[in-house]
């Protein structure tokens, strides 16, 4: 396809003054311009132009690495728009600066730098698209601008990622609640066709990619990858059910994360692209640990006195949350959810309570309730003042339908409508983060990973676990807040073979602003005291994270600070012991608490305190793992 270019500095005005803009346009991108490039402000990452698309460059100590190949980049619409495009105009460099904070999440002050592009392309009917591109100091972002439309929507999606064969990559196969494995693997073939995000990619020895999306709208589906028509191409495809739109639409930014691996691990870029705070007020909205039931006791909130057992322990535990799961509509044996929410505010402890979205697992499927007192807005709005009346802190609301557009929306309206009730939110069998936790703050936490709970439903786990814990590092939770629900010393109905120092180590590792507590009481109440002080006093959300080490899937080492005080925890993800590299330097000397696995197998401990600089390396035992409390002087 020939498209003409109108490089002279005036186009990009004229372009807009003679585009009539009456539909909506396809883009099949091949640019005449070799070589052009929008450049991060350190100069590391480039987004490069060249004769059959784009692609993602990371330059470093005078080495460039093609991270990402992006051969095609477009849209289709139910219209027809969008044919024999030409380029007739594109802006001058200009930098984007946000600096913001976070309530939660990997770092409470956010800053990032970039220089955004806009180009402008028009069809052979004269409609305009406009594609804004912005390259920051820890990846790029692209997004598409369509205006004037006329009931009319994008039924396809033209971007491609090219992922060569024998690229090492970790991708989930997709499934509505994102609940699956990140496996290693070199090739693109394979029976499953349909990959969810994010997806991470190492194009050379120490860059990386990490493909994702962020800035959902009410007017957008969520996307995932097909590599259904060539096995290294991954089309970006939108879920089903995209509404006519009238006016103007804005697609979600498509995010490539690039660097290396500490750069990755720690990028904020998800936030970074996202809408700002909406919630005027947000001093109500308070991070915590939570007391949970349902990983011990399967439909224990349906029983008042096993309620009362973790209301108890989070009383002791000196956690400020329990949470009270499904059906609790029916509870029995002693009281009804008002008696155990009167309960909880005796024992100073703030109640969370579950819903069933009622859009995917459903009443008449055999579901767990309570049922469809959401969905309606005069049923959501009755039942949320009906919470907040009672002393509720928020709601975990599970069984999401997959990432259409309709469900978007419907995620939107819960924030919204719980932001006004002051309640937290924690989304269960959802689609992953896309930068909400930004927008409406008071969205704390959402599932979207293959969790501790999946030992209360089969055996998968229990052989998987350690090497599924030290990839989630670099993948899942990179994206923002993830609900494992980590730290279980006992079994649940199927074992585990992790250490109790793995286990430990987890709730340093996954970031969750509510960090459920999953196992028994009598399982951590027996557990040493500084094993239970660590356990009270560790925070949830944090000032920085610093990656030390790993690789995924074989072990991860990974620093958070809180205020003065470093947590720093590291897991063996192979079946065989290691010595794992704190590379720690950096953080001076000071007073420090070293919690490893004993001598005496996996579920003992060896707990050492002592000041001045941290050891160099840690020994771990198969599936071990370690957490060090250091507190600079």
């Amino acid at each position: 396809m020939t498209h003409h270019n109108e490089s002279h500095s005036s186009s990009f005005v004229k372009c807009w003054k003679r585009a009539k803009s009456i539909g909506v346009v396809l883009l099949f991108l091949s640019t005449t311009a070799a070589s052009a490039q929008v450049v991060s402000p350190n100069g590391k990452v480039q987004w490069v132009e060249n004769g059959s698309g784009f692609s993602v460059e990371y330059l470093n100590k005078g080495s460039r690495t093609e991270v990402l190949s992006i051969p095609t980049i477009g849209l289709l619409t139910k219209d027809g728009g969008g044919k024999e495009l030409t380029l007739k105009g594109k802006s001058e460099a200009k930098r984007i600066s946000d600096h913001y904070q976070m309530l939660a999440g990997k770092r409470h002050e956010c800053a990032n730098e970039a220089n955004e592009v806009s180009y402008v392309y028009t069809d052979r009917l004269d409609r305009r698209l406009t594609l804004t591109v912005r390259a920051y100091n820890d990846g790029v972002a692209f997004r598409y601008a369509l205006e004037n439309l006329q009931n009319t929507r994008v039924t396809e999606e033209k971007t491609i990622y090219t992922i060569p064969e024998g690229t090492k990559r970790w991708m989930q196969k997709w499934t509505e609640p994102y609940e699956e494995f990140f496996p290693l693997s070199t090739t693109g073939v394979s029976e499953n066709k349909r990959w969810g995000y994010p997806a991470l990619l190492q194009a050379s020895e120490t860059v990386f990619a990490l493909i994702t999306e962020a800035d959902i709208e009410r007017n957008n589906s969520a996307s995932s990858l097909y590599n259904d028509q060539k096995s290294t191409e991954y089309r970006v495809v939108p879920d089903e059910n995209m509404q006519n739109v009238s006016g103007s639409w804005t697609s979600p930014w498509r995010v490539v994360i690039t660097g290396t691996l500490p750069e990755v691990v720690s990028s904020t870029l998800v936030t970074d692209v996202s809408a700002p705070n909406r919630l005027s007020d947000t001093s109500w909205i308070s991070p915590g640990s939570v007391s949970w039931i349902y990983w011990a006791y399967n439909h224990g909130s349906n029983d008042y006195q096993i309620v009362c057992k973790y209301i108890d322990m989070a009383h002791e535990m000196n956690f400020p949350y329990v949470l009270i799961d499904a059906e609790w509509d029916e509870m029995k044996n002693g009281g009804n959810i008002e008696d155990a929410i009167h309960y909880a505010h005796e024992k100073g402890v703030k109640p969370l309570v579950w819903y069933n979205s009622s859009t995917a697992w459903i009443k008449v499927w055999g579901a767990p309730g309570p049922h469809e007192r959401l969905n309606a807005p005069e049923d959501r709005e009755k039942e949320f003042a009906w919470l907040e009346e009672m002393g509720v802190a928020g709601i975990k609301i599970d069984f999401f339908a997959g990432d259409k557009q309709e469900t978007m929306e419907y995620c939107i309206d819960l924030l919204e409508c719980a932001a006004k009730h002051h309640l937290l939110v924690n989304f269960h069998g959802a689609t992953i983060p896309r930068g909400w936790q930004r927008t409406y703050p008071n969205l704390m936490t959402v599932e979207a990973v293959y969790g501790a709970e999946w030992y209360n439903n089969n055996a998968t786990l229990t052989n998987k676990a350690a090497r599924h814990n030290a990839t989630l590092p670099f993948t899942r939770n990179v994206i923002g807040p993830m609900d494992y629900t980590p730290c279980t010393f006992s079994d649940s109905q199927h074992p585990h073979i992790t250490s109790h120092a793995h286990e430990l180590a987890l709730s340093v590792l996954f970031e969750s602003p509510l960090l459920h507590w999953a196992d028994k009481p009598e399982s951590y109440l027996v557990q040493p005291k500084a094993v239970k002080d660590f356990m009270t006093g560790l925070p949830t959300t944090w000032d920085e994270t610093r990656l030390l080490g790993g690789y995924p899937g074989d072990a991860v080492v990974l620093a958070r600070r809180s205020g003065k005080r470093w947590y720093v925890a590291g897991i063996n993800g192979k079946d065989e012991p290691q010595v794992l590299a704190l590379n720690a330097s950096c953080f001076g000397k000071g007073r420090y608490t070293i919690f490893t696995d004993g001598a005496k197998g996996e579920k003992s401990w060896s707990i050492k305190t002592g000041t001045g600089s941290l050891p160099k390396t840690l020994s771990c035992k198969a599936r071990g793992g370690f957490v060090i409390v250091f507190e600079t002087k």
